[in-house]
């Protein structure tokens, strides 16, 4: 074989498998990414979507309209607002427990609205918070799984206390404009 038909197998091979292992590569980053981003919700994703490509279109996705919305910090006053609100609703939990862990979630609702998020049904709360707040969404599925249940007067006392401390999870991320330290918690 002469060094030109050597070289005319041998270069395209080598091309193929740098494209090869870039697309790895590339792959494996945008993952990591997606990951550090989205948190558990990144893993939860997947399971509920059933492949891992088809999570992270999802994921994309999700990212993409986040981008198109107008997420805005708050203001010093309306924090200040929000967070006395927050006061009262957790004094009235002594006395009316249900009423408060429904007040909270309008609270956490209210928030959301004033800092830019649409908040027309809760699944695409959920996505459209997964993208800045995935590691505190647990917290707020399971305020309101409670809420739903305390809806039909079948949450315990207990539970009604543990979607008081969920709801306080998201609402201190949120109320902190998404800041890792959040309020009071430097």
């Amino acid at each position: 074989m002469s060094t030109g038909t050597i070289l005319a197998i041998v270069i395209p091979v080598a091309v193929v498998i740098v494209l090869i292992a870039l697309a790895i590569v590339l792959d494996r980053r945008r993952r990591r990414r997606l990951r550090e981003r989205f948190g558990p919700e990144y893993d939860r994703t997947v399971d509920d979507v059933g492949s891992r490509r088809a999570a992270e279109q999802e994921l994309g996705a999700r990212e993409k309209r986040h981008a198109e919305l107008d997420i805005k910090p708050l203001p010093s006053g309306a924090r200040e607002r929000y967070a006395e609100e927050w006061r009262g609703v957790q004094e009235e939990f002594v006395d009316r427990p249900e009423g408060a862990v429904h007040e909270a979630d309008r609270l956490v609702t209210a928030l959301m609205r004033e800092r830019g998020y649409p908040t027309e049904g809760f699944e695409q709360q959920m996505r459209d918070l997964s993208v800045e707040h995935g590691r505190t969404l647990e917290h707020y599925r399971a305020a309101h799984e409670i809420n739903t249940l305390s809806s039909s007067r079948q949450a315990t006392t207990e539970q009604l206390r543990g979607a008081m401390v969920h709801y306080r999870a998201l609402f201190d991320e949120l109320l902190s404009n998404g800041d890792a330290a959040g309020p009071g918690r430097a």
